[in-house]
């Protein structure tokens, strides 16, 4: 029987992920790349060779190893969900970088002046949300969790890859995000939603970052959300110098 990749198996690979309880953001990431694949393969029968190909393919465009990586672990996650175990294909070699490069680091001063850009510009939610990531130290992924109740109690649960962890949220965050829930009459639930109420995405979160670094004259390359994640991680570091706690 041609082993081809139709439909039908890629919204059950979806549904497998979900069953996983993989995050959001997995979900949509794997089904991309497995969409993306299928779609390349354009109806021809799949074995490895077809596979090794598309691998080639993918690195002939000059992608960075790290993000070709998280392409080829979708496509094994594919493939051992399909049974198709003789298709599954090596990770490329990357090598570890012992320092981090001080000029694609989010200075504090830089962090500020995009928070005040984005109040000043009239996009209270940007200037919350930076500073949500920023003060607790949370994943993008994980603003869900960040809620009018957890805002009241001034503890999140967030829930992250079968792991319950609490988030404290401290007075000064808690009043402004309870502030902002109140304005858009936001009574319960994720404080982060869009206009139709459903939690706000990375792709919308990623472009309104990089909109917002021309005005703030911050280097774009410095502006993603893992970086506010870095900076609260050296803050509290700086403070503590504790590493336990900030694990």
């Amino acid at each position: 029987m041609k082993r081809i990749i139709t439909e039908e198996m890629l919204c059950a690979f979806r549904a497998a992920l979900e069953r996983e309880e993989r995050s959001a953001s997995t979900v949509d990431y794997y089904t991309r790349d497995a969409r993306s694949f299928a779609a390349w393969a354009a109806g021809r029968e799949i074995d490895r060779d077809l596979v090794i190909l598309y691998k080639h393919s993918l690195k002939a465009t000059g992608r960075k190893a790290e993000s070709l990586n998280t392409v080829f672990s979708a496509l094994n996650s594919l493939f051992r969900f399909l049974g198709w175990e003789d298709c599954r294909i090596k990770s490329l070699r990357c090598q570890k970088r012992l320092y981090s490069p001080e000029e694609k680091e989010l200075t504090q001063a830089e962090y500020e002046r995009l928070v005040h850009t984005a109040m000043r510009g009239g996009n209270e939610r940007l200037s919350l949300l930076l500073q949500t990531l920023c003060g607790t130290g949370i994943r993008v992924s994980e603003l869900e969790f960040i809620t009018v109740e957890a805002a009241r109690s001034g503890e999140a649960l967030v829930n992250c890859k079968g792991k319950t962890r609490p988030v404290l949220i401290v007075k000064a965050l808690r009043k402004r995000l309870l502030s902002f829930a109140q304005k858009r009459g936001i009574e319960s639930g994720p404080i982060f939603i869009t206009r139709t109420g459903r939690p706000l995405n990375r792709s919308n979160i990623w472009r309104e970052m990089k909109a917002l670094c021309e005005a703030a004259d911050v280097v774009p390359d410095k502006v993603f959300p893992h970086n506010l994640r870095h900076l609260f991680a050296r803050v509290f570091y700086r403070v503590e110098r504790d590493l336990a706690k900030l694990a």
